[in-house]
C-alpha cells in the first residue's frame, strides 16, 4: 500500500490507513477500532522477510482477481520524471514492429468497450443536472 500510495514513512501509512474505509474494511478494523501503532509495523517489517510480504502480495492479488475484483483488459501507467543521460542516437527498438503492431490491434479490439460511445442516447433530463 505505502509504494502505491507514495507513502514514505510507517506512521503516515497508519495515518492514511486510518481515513480510507476500503483499508479499514479489508483490515477488517471498525472505525471506531484504533489501528496499531507505526512501531508496531516497523518491528514486523524488520522481523520477517521481505519474501513473505511478496508472497503475501501475490496471494491476496491472486484472491482478487478469482473475485472478480481485478482484470486484465485495461491498464493505467503512472510514471515519474527521471533524470537521465542517454543518447536520442543509442535508442533501439526493442520488439519487431510487425508484433508491435498485431500486440497494439489486441489492445486497441479490448479497450473499445472502455471508449465513450459516438451517439449519445440519453435524454436530456438525463444529461442536465440541476440544483436548489
Amino acid at each position: 500500500m505505502a509504494h502505491l500510495e507514495n507513502i514514505a514513512s510507517d506512521r503516515k501509512l497508519i495515518e492514511h490507513c486510518s481515513l480510507r474505509l476500503d483499508l479499514l474494511y479489508f483490515l477488517d478494523y471498525q472505525l471506531d477500532e484504533p489501528l496499531p501503532w507505526h512501531s508496531t509495523v516497523s518491528r514486523t517489517r524488520q522481523l520477517l522477510p521481505a519474501e513473505l510480504f511478496e508472497e503475501v502480495f501475490t496471494r491476496v492479488l491472486s484472491l482478487c482477481v478469482e473475485a472478480g475484483m481485478v482484470s486484465g483488459h485495461t491498464q493505467a501507467v503512472d510514471s515519474a520524471l527521471v533524470k537521465a543521460n542517454a543518447s536520442i542516437d543509442a535508442l533501439e527498438l526493442k520488439v519487431a514492429p510487425e508484433t508491435l503492431n498485431a500486440h497494439l490491434q489486441q489492445v486497441r479490439a479490448i479497450s473499445r468497450g472502455d471508449r465513450k460511445a459516438l451517439i449519445n442516447r440519453a435524454t436530456e433530463e438525463q444529461r442536465t443536472l440541476t440544483a436548489s
